[in-house]
């Protein structure tokens, strides 16, 4: 690969600290390695990662500055939208404390919040804060995208689509990436206007492949909507998909064969062609399910990889 040329594909994983993959696995050389170390291990073999903490923790500028100091320079980190801003319920104590005070008395002492108890004066203020945070990534060239995962009650509904549309003004210095829990957004009749609402809004279309036939399915189109494309590779694992009280580990407990793989390069190909970059992340999170899957598809694409992936 030309060092001086950006790659077009790019393939890692939802995460680089699950605990299944730190506690039940050697894939890290060592168990007691730090958090600098590991992420700097990861970054060695994978162009891209997915920051699955921010969405239970809004992010700080502090962290975000040193994930940029840990990082090649050609490294991107797609951060997953907080809670509260995609609609799910949020712990209270993981809101900012000025926010937090604008809760409305009727929601005080709840064990969640939602974006809609907030007066308008705070939904603008977490978002600022979001978008602040995020802003040592996005001036190293290092902010892949914002990852906006919609619980599966948000259906494709007349207040949703605004809701939709309004994200590229909130987070206008940012690309955000759309991915959505439930079918009715993505079937034969709506698909044509969901895709085209995001790509006049300027949003990435998330792709996903996932367990079929629950309403929050979403089918496996591939699709680019924006200069931005995104894979997600959630496994198959149909028993546990919407099963309730286990971990995320349980949930994606799945290993993509190679055959699956072999199937998969060239939709991803066809993506690629289709936009300026392109990101596959493997979240099918359990032990090293997804960093091996990752690196099985970046070297049948002979692409998404660092140049000299570490041993």
């Amino acid at each position: 690969m030309d060092p001086r040329r950006q790659p077009t594909i790019r393939v890692g994983t939802a995460s680089w600290t699950d605990p299944t993959l730190l506690k039940e696995t050697d894939w890290y050389p060592k168990r007691s390695m730090s958090a600098e170390a590991r992420l700097r291990f990861y970054a060695s073999i994978f162009t891209v990662v997915e920051v699955d903490a921010t969405y239970y923790h809004p992010p700080t500028e502090e962290l975000a500055a040193l994930w940029v100091d840990r990082t090649p320079q050609d490294f991107r980190f797609d951060i997953k939208a907080y809670s509260l801003l995609t609609q799910h319920p949020t712990q209270p104590k993981s809101l900012w404390d000025d926010v937090a005070e604008q809760v409305p008395d009727e929601h005080a002492g709840a064990k969640a919040v939602y974006l809609s108890h907030l007066p308008d004066q705070a939904v603008d203020e977490a978002f600022e804060r979001f978008r602040i945070a995020l802003m040592p990534l996005h001036s190293a060239g290092k902010l892949g995208a914002v990852f906006f995962q919609f619980p599966q009650w948000f259906t494709a509904r007349r207040d949703n689509r605004a809701y939709l549309q309004s994200l590229a003004e909130r987070l206008a210095d940012y690309q955000i990436a759309v991915e959505f829990r439930h079918g009715s957004w993505m079937d034969a009749d709506t698909a044509p206007r969901t895709l085209q609402l995001l790509e006049s809004a300027g949003l990435a279309y998330v792709s996903v492949d996932e367990p079929q036939g629950f309403k929050s399915s979403v089918p496996p189109v591939v699709a680019a909507t924006a200069d931005l494309a995104v894979l997600r590779m959630h496994g198959h694992n149909r028993e546990n998909w919407q099963r309730k009280g286990i971990t995320a580990a349980e949930r994606f407990r799945y290993l993509y064969s190679d055959k699956e793989l072999q199937s998969w390069a060239p939709k991803v190909r066809e993506l690629a062609g289709g936009s300026r970059e392109t990101h596959v992340l493997f979240n099918n999170c359990y032990r090293d399910y997804g960093v091996r899957n990752a690196r099985q598809l970046g070297e049948l694409l002979d692409d998404g990889l660092q140049d000299r992936p570490a041993e």
